[in-house]
This record gives structure tokens, C-alpha cells and sequence, in this order.
């Protein structure tokens, strides 16, 4: 059993940063791919990022790749996203997930977090 918290959200103008965290409670944290999605008001939950176990491996969804970094600290058992260069279109309840496989289709995770809200305004 894994318990995922994040935390981190806000309100920030476009241009601008927050970086997310989400701390994981149980057992063999690193035994676990962590993925990053959003949802935005009204809108599916779509995949954002993900990243290994060992954190070698990290994918990015095209709409955010080259704003946006995923990183962990296995010795901290946290999940992070850097969120750099906000756009409104950025505006989402952003939740961080487990899976035990690299997959980016959010029914393939575990457990969630219960999410975060990022506001960008314009």
C-alpha cells in the first residue's frame, strides 16, 4: 500500500514557476514508476510525466516537454515536478501516481494522490 501527498499547487502569472512535490509513505518506493498527470476543469485526466524507479528513465507529454522537469529523491521517498514558464492552458488539479510498470495510461496506476491545484493567470 502506498499513501501518495502532494503539495506545492498555487496561483502563479504565466511566465512564471511552482514546483510540485509529492511525498509517498510504505514500502519500496524505489520498486515504483511515479507519473505526473492533470485536469483541467471539465476536461479527461491527461498524462504529463513519468519517471523510473531509479529515476533514469523520465517521459514527458509534448505540450509540456522542455518546461516542465521530473525528478525524485528515493531517499526522501518524494516525487517532484518542476514547473517552469507557466501558460494558463497550464491551469489544472495536477496528481502525482504509482504504477509498477512505465506507463503513461493513467488506469495502469496504483494509487493517486488527491491532487493539487496549479491556477496560471494571464
Amino acid at each position: 500500500q502506498v499513501q501518495l501527498v502532494e503539495s506545492g499547487g498555487g496561483l502563479v502569472q504565466a511566465g512564471g514557476s511552482l514546483r510540485l512535490s509529492c511525498l509517498a509513505s510504505g514500502r519500496a518506493f524505489t520498486s515504483y514508476f511515479m507519473g505526473w498527470f492533470r485536469q483541467a476543469s471539465g476536461k479527461e485526466r491527461e498524462f504529463v510525466s513519468r519517471i523510473s524507479g531509479g529515476g533514469g528513465m523520465r517521459s514527458y507529454a509534448d505540450s509540456i516537454r522542455g518546461r516542465f522537469t521530473i525528478s525524485r529523491d528515493n531517499a526522501n521517498n518524494t516525487v517532484y515536478l518542476q514547473m517552469n514558464s507557466l501558460k494558463p492552458e497550464d491551469t489544472a488539479v495536477y496528481y502525482c501516481a504509482a504504477a509498477r510498470s512505465w506507463t503513461s495510461v493513467a488506469t495502469n496506476y496504483d494509487y493517486w494522490g488527491q491532487g493539487a491545484q496549479v491556477t496560471v493567470s494571464s
